[in-house]
């Protein structure tokens, strides 16, 4: 009967330290948890609150100066413009944190707004985004043969859309489409009208994909080509973020490299220490501009950069 209990107990801690990981320290939002885990998410709540509970997870209290200050480190090593590190590991912390970059780059009606796909950004729409009356939403890149939601681009646009008070348009095409496909989509007026949007985006919203943990990148149509740490928008890139080739020849239906880094706001959006490596890449491959994360990270990508030294700093 005790060896029952203590099973049972030791299985329960088990499911705690699983919950606590995944929403903690990776980011994952306590619904997508609950579909990990097979569970409902009244049950995730329970196991993350025991978590706390028996010090499985300790939570400490970031000094906003220490935010604001490894923003700024990490922003000079990186190159970048700004970064935004957040105290929490929770989407509303960056989808404030992108709202307030999106407020802050006066977007005026007829401006581009671009959105990426990935979990990050799911969770960043689903959170919200402030009021940028009459800005045109487009995809950055073609639909892609999957079900699960962080895919589901044209609907971020939509939903984006209908938060800022925004005009979708929507691509109506594969992300990897046929040689034979792909050169009917450039006589399509619709297609062309949102390769038109793409050469002039004003900011974008976009998710940082990672190689090494990269169930999103594998399901969005072809594996990785060899020396690749990292993609945004379906161009990979090498931890110095040069670009590395198209694995089988692909040419995607999405917006180019180039055109990513002619973006006045290119927002990256990434959490976990997973992505480190990655989000070193993006930002030296120039397709972001700024970068929106939480301290775990943070700290994580600077490690990284200590670690490596001048060979990655030197990029």
């Amino acid at each position: 009967m005790a060896r029952g209990r203590t099973e049972a107990r030791s299985g329960d801690r088990t499911l705690m330290r699983t919950a606590a990981i995944l929403h903690y320290r990776e980011g994952v939002s306590q619904i997508e948890v609950s579909r990990r885990m097979r569970v409902s998410t009244a049950t995730v709540s329970r196991l993350l609150a025991r978590a706390r509970d028996e010090g499985i997870v300790r939570i400490q209290i970031a000094d906003p100066d220490e935010a604001h200050g490894i923003g700024d480190d990490l922003a000079r090593a990186l190159g970048l413009a700004t970064v935004r590190a957040v105290d929490t590991g929770r989407t509303a912390g960056l989808a404030a944190q992108v709202g307030a970059l999106l407020t802050g780059a006066e977007l005026a009606a007829g401006s581009v707004l671009a959105i990426g796909w990935g979990r990050a950004v799911q969770g960043v729409i689903s959170t919200g985004l402030p009021p940028l009356p009459g800005v045109v939403v487009v995809p950055t890149t073609g639909g892609m043969n999957e079900t699960a939601s962080h895919f589901q681009i044209n609907e971020f646009v939509r939903t984006a859309a209908e938060q800022t008070g925004g005009e979708a348009r929507f691509l109506h095409a594969p992300s990897n489409p046929s040689r034979e496909l792909r050169s009917v989509l450039l006589r399509d007026p619709d297609t062309t009208r949102i390769m038109e949007c793409w050469s002039r985006i004003d900011a974008a919203i976009l998710g940082i994909g990672s190689v090494q943990t990269s169930s999103a990148t594998r399901g969005a149509g072809a594996a990785a080509p060899e020396g690749a740490i990292g993609d945004v928008a379906r161009h990979y890139f090498d931890l110095a973020g040069r670009r590395t080739g198209r694995p089988d020849d692909v040419d995607p239906m999405t917006v180019t490299r180039e055109e990513l880094r002619r973006v006045p706001l290119g927002i990256g959006v990434a959490t976990g220490p997973a992505k480190a490596a990655a989000i070193v890449g993006a930002a030296r491959s120039g397709m972001i501009g700024a970068l929106v994360t939480n301290l775990q990270t943070a700290r994580a990508v600077l490690d990284l950069l200590d670690d490596a030294g001048a060979e990655i700093r030197g990029g």
